[in-house]
């Protein structure tokens, strides 16, 4: 952490002083997944002794622990060691848009586009741009953490202010943030598919709609804009001040550039300029791929060919080669007008780059996806969420202090499994179900999940892309770690736990509608 000044510090910079010495006092990440992974192994192996199980919430079935110390525990371990890290969701998404956004980089737009943000833009309205940016970003599906996080650093670099600062931000808005949003996005339809497939445990007709919950989320994305704004300003930049780091262009790593606070060249404005045309270009042939078919010839060519859908299409599904392809066109655009870019090699060599920080995360990946990879295989997280599902019905609570534990184990639950999905389809047969019977919709149920999954995201290790912030830490922090991590993000995960769970109660109480047909209550409210 940077050195702080020699003012008295409060109570709550001393305790996270105190969560980021006791953090960054563990192993190095790569180490503490490794041991992670083993600690699995072995409570795998102990589960499995004390015979512990639990009755899956669908099919009635006896789920048991699966013992990874045992002969085909070490044989499953062996023979998908590699299929565990090459499929490791993450990985793809992160090597693909780098590739793409480093010719941006290499070429130089980036740092123009950049400064030219920077001078235009009121520096102190940075934050809750950055926070908003990160949590629109999650409408297409998650590149906001490749993307938006490290370029939130370099934003605030250039404006003078310490890049911590802009990538806390940005995480708390990308991850933190995470269901929120003023569009519906690629996780709607995948939570709703679940709910719904849940709902029919118990009634065989019920339909859940993708826009369950869009006026909660929408509302939520103001409300989640500002509490990032105030925790940034409150509790992350005294921590890491404006004069810990010098003013210096961000274009220093890539094309040396003039210092940010000085005009665009003749052949940066030129490059802009060329950059401008190809991505206007590129924007007119996507709005053009998703216009209704026959609106004009060949409309709509990026739309579900079967029912014209757009939230379960080519488009969404390419986020991240329309990604690649943002990058790569209009860098190399930039690049010819700008003079940066002469051949071939020159694209290349920019895409080269990207690659070369990459190494460390390469190594902490691995590991990190033997961990996650090892805990699904155990069934230890399908057991935990049944067991705290009985639990909390065996409370007997009224609603909002019933939704507002739900919200709390939700929260702690996704600190040991960071995937949404995956989370969801464990607990949604268990807990969709439950709540129907105690005369509570489903759509009600997905809202507080998505509640408690978001927060507690940005202080997760668990989270796949935890290893990636890491990373991004390290360029400007060096000996940051997990502690680090954690320390600057607590206060982003504990303010809007508070906030978003007293608005979802504020919600139910005044009954509000959460979705478009989307109910609070349950009609079979007293079934047995």
């Amino acid at each position: 952490m940077t050195d702080q000044s020699t003012t008295r510090k409060s109570v709550l910079d001393r305790f996270l002083d105190v969560v980021e010495r006791g953090g960054n006092a563990l192993p190095h990440p790569a180490t503490l997944f490794a041991m992670l992974a083993l600690l699995v192994i072995l409570l795998s192996w102990v589960a499995a002794q004390l015979g512990l199980s639990v009755q899956h919430p669908s099919t009635g079935a006896t789920v048991t622990p699966v013992n990874l110390l045992s002969l085909a525990g070490l044989h499953r371990i062996l023979t998908n060691l590699v299929g565990n890290f090459t499929s490791f969701a993450p990985l793809g998404t992160v090597l693909v848009a780098l590739i793409g956004i480093g010719v941006a980089e290499h070429s130089g737009l980036m740092a123009a586009a950049l400064r030219k943000l920077v001078l235009a833009a009121p520096r102190a309205l940075l934050t809750p741009i950055v926070v908003f940016a990160g949590v629109m970003s999650n409408m297409a599906s998650e590149i906001g953490y490749v993307l938006l996080i490290p370029l939130a650093g370099l934003i605030f670099r250039s404006a003078g202010r310490h890049p911590i600062v802009g990538m806390a931000a940005a995480f708390a808005g990308v991850s933190g943030g995470y269901s929120a949003n003023l569009l519906i996005g690629t996780i709607d339809p995948l939570l709703s598919g679940l709910s719904q497939e849940a709902a029919r445990l118990v009634d065989p007709t019920y339909t859940v709609s993708p826009l369950a919950n869009w006026y909660f989320m929408a509302f939520s994305t103001p409300l989640i804009t500002l509490l990032g704004w105030f925790v940034a300003e409150r509790f992350t930049a005294p921590r890491f001040p404006d004069t810990a780091l010098p003013r210096e262009s961000v274009a220093s790593a890539t094309t040396g550039a003039a210092d940010t606070s000085s005009e665009l060249s003749a052949a940066e404005r030129r490059g802009l300029r060329f950059a401008g045309v190809a991505t206007a270009l590129l924007a007119a042939l996507l709005v053009w791929s998703t216009l209704p078919p026959g609106s004009l010839p060949g409309a709509g060519f990026l739309r579900n060919p079967v029912d014209g859908d757009l939230l379960n299409s080519p488009l969404l599904s390419g986020v991240v080669a329309i990604i690649f392809i943002f990058g790569v066109v209009p860098g190399i655009a930039y690049g010819i007008g700008a003079g940066t870019i002469r051949s071939d090699a020159d694209v290349i060599r920019g895409m080269s780059a990207s690659m070369t920080t990459l190494g460390g995360y390469l190594v902490l990946v691995f590991f990190a996806a033997q961990f996650v990879a090892f805990f699904n295989w155990t069934q230890l997280g399908l057991i935990l969420a049944v067991n705290g599902a009985e639990s909390l019905r065996a409370l007997g609570l009224s609603a909002v202090p019933l939704f507002v534990l739900f919200i709390l184990l939700t929260a702690t639950v996704n600190l040991t499994m960071g995937s949404a999905s995956a989370k969801w389809a464990l607990m949604a047969p268990v807990f969709v179900p439950m709540f129907m019977l105690l005369g509570y919709s489903p759509e009600l149920t997905q809202t507080a999940y998505r509640v408690g999954d978001s927060v507690t995201n940005i202080i997760s290790p668990m989270m796949s892309y935890f290893a990636l912030i890491i990373a991004f830490f390290q360029k400007y922090e060096p000996r940051a770690g997990l502690g680090t991590i954690v320390a600057v993000m607590l206060p982003y995960s504990m303010t809007f736990l508070i906030g978003w769970s007293l608005v979802f109660g504020i919600w139910l109480v005044l009954g509000l509608p959460i979705g478009p047909d989307s109910p609070l209550t349950y009609p079979a409210a007293d079934a047995p």
